[in-house]
């Protein structure tokens, strides 16, 4: 009898998550050993389950999937992992290849699309939507070691990623919440960004978050 894959699913939305569980429990080579909602959760399962594939969700309400996926990568070098997501990630695609995901595909995808995705992983390919595919190209990635924001600046952006609200950290830093915002879009324009998601991506990839991480 064939070994089958077992498959973990992280998303902190039900309906979502037991729909793609549903959906992986119907490939043959697959069993759905559990689901769960936060990064925290998934890293404990992780621990003591060793799965063979994690379907991921992007946004979680603890840290983004980027970073969660490099955990997961950290612990299990050898786990595929699939990021399942609802929004438009393509700015981050070179970002998550480097980490190492096998799959990036939108929650919007049909369940055959899913199910084609799975069965390619499985024999070491992976899928990629044609509008993606035909704008594919080798690019160089921007430095983020130059990067220069103030003591207040990244504050703010550990902040955001740790999922406070603008009012929240104008409380903290002591300032209006317009101030808050003029900050995010000076802040944008040192990263080079255009949305919070991409100010995240570039955040968590500079010396700032290492030292955020590594002093916590």
């Amino acid at each position: 009898m064939m070994k089958k894959v077992k498959t973990l699913v992280v998303d902190d939305h039900p309906l979502f998550a037991q729909a793609t569980k549903q959906i992986l429990q119907e490939i043959d080579a697959i069993e759905c050993i559990g689901v769960v909602g936060t990064g925290a959760e998934c890293l404990r399962f992780i621990k003591s389950e060793r799965p063979d594939l994690i379907f991921l969700d992007y946004h979680l309400p603890d840290e983004p999937g980027s970073v969660l996926a490099q955990k997961i990568k950290d612990a299990l070098p050898a786990v595929k992992i699939v990021i399942f997501t609802g929004i438009d990630i393509a700015d981050m695609f070179n970002h998550l290849i480097k980490i190492g995901v096998s799959g990036i595909i939108s929650k919007e995808s049909s369940e055959a699309t899913i199910r084609n995705m799975v069965n390619c992983i499985l024999d070491n390919h992976t899928v990629l939507p044609l509008s993606v595919f035909h704008q594919t190209r080798l690019v160089l990635e921007n430095s983020v070691a130059e990067l220069e924001l103030t003591e207040d600046e990244i504050t703010i952006m550990r902040m955001i990623v740790g999922g406070h609200t603008h009012d929240q950290i104008a409380v903290t830093i002591h300032v209006s919440k317009r101030s808050v915002d003029n900050y995010l879009k000076r802040i944008y324009d040192k990263l080079g960004v255009k949305s919070k998601v991409q100010a995240i991506e570039k955040f968590v990839q500079s010396k700032y978050y290492a030292e955020a991480v590594q002093g916590g």
